[in-house]
């Protein structure tokens, strides 16, 4: 069964968050954070191990009462809405199943618990690929099959806003290209997606805009191509068999660069298409060309470096 429907849900949802505060014996795991996920979008949650997203996530979902602030899905407290598992589906935590249970069994009783019939568990089974597992107990059940079992509960409702936490762990290179499309064949139907990962390579791949938190606090809220154009550097490697010309021509320009090991140039402060066109004036045949960014997993690193809990050090 595909998850794409010809239009979006009618009331898409987003999520508002708005100066959320949550401490424990006086310490903030989450402190004063704001930020909005909107529908039509996957909006990724990062932050390091103990940067406080599993909190907030638990208070979006009511399941923790926030110290200070609020957050609203469609402009209610989820403790309000009539119909919870039709607005909401959420994925906290994959274990949280029965051992002795079957897959079908469990997700009829929490589709019965939310006034949905079995035709329903039949499809998201199908959806995630466990219809042939339907009858097998979940204690049976590898931490990736456990994971779309959550993922399927969190369909049932058919809901308009979709909530993840750690989607990805257990999954393999097929499972984890698979929920990467569903996530954004989700949002693509107007739904309002949030997932959380401490994976910046798997952001890169599957979210549109970002919310990076450490400490509880805000990082960075944004589009994912502001993210990259307001904290990547870009940078040419060229290379030349008149590599010396070609030095004398971008110092002539009043351009940076410095000489690799490789006798290439890494040029900065200028796109490739600049370096090219002083090339080609001094008439300079050039072997490479290459434009390179700073990895996004080492930007997320350096963002959060202050706010990891734990950090591991060369011996």
């Amino acid at each position: 069964m595909s998850t794409r429907s010809t239009a979006a849900p009618a009331g898409a949802a987003g999520i508002q968050v708005r100066n959320l505060t949550k401490r424990y014996n006086g310490k903030a795991a989450v402190d004063d954070l704001s930020f909005t996920a909107l529908p039509g979008a996957v909006t990724g949650f990062l932050g390091p191990n103990g940067a406080g997203k599993s909190t907030t996530l638990r208070m979006l979902l009511g399941l923790v009462r926030p110290t200070n602030g609020s957050i609203s899905i469609d402009g209610r407290s989820i403790v309000d809405l009539d119909e919870p598992a039709r607005t909401v589906g959420a994925l906290l935590d994959a274990r949280a199943v029965h051992p002795r249970r079957t897959a079908f069994d469990h997700l009829l009783a929490v589709a019965q618990a939310a006034g949905l019939g079995s035709e329903r568990v039949a499809q998201v089974l199908d959806v995630v690929g466990l219809t042939d597992a339907a009858g097998r107990r979940a204690g049976e059940f590898s931490l990736g099959m456990n994971q779309r079992l959550g993922i399927a509960m969190a369909l049932l409702g058919d809901p308009r806003v979709l909530v993840f936490d750690e989607p990805l762990n257990g999954l393999d290179p097929e499972g984890i290209r698979w929920a990467r499309t569903l996530m954004r064949d989700l949002a693509a139907d107007g739904r309002t997606v949030l997932f959380s990962s401490h994976l910046m390579s798997e952001m890169e791949l599957t979210a549109d805009h970002l919310v990076v938190i450490g400490r509880g606090r805000l990082i960075a809220d944004s589009t994912l191509a502001e993210f990259v154009r307001a904290n990547t550097t870009l940078a040419v490697v060229v290379g030349s068999a008149a590599i010396d010309d070609l030095a004398r021509a971008l110092d002539g320009a009043g351009v940076a660069f410095e000489v690799t090991a490789g006798r290439t140039l890494l040029v900065t402060g200028v796109d490739p298409a600049m370096v090219g066109k002083i090339a080609a004036a001094e008439g300079i045949a050039l072997d490479e060309l290459t434009g390179v960014r700073d990895s996004l997993e080492d930007v997320f690193l350096r963002l959060t470096h202050d706010a990891t809990e734990y950090e591991s050090r060369a011996s």
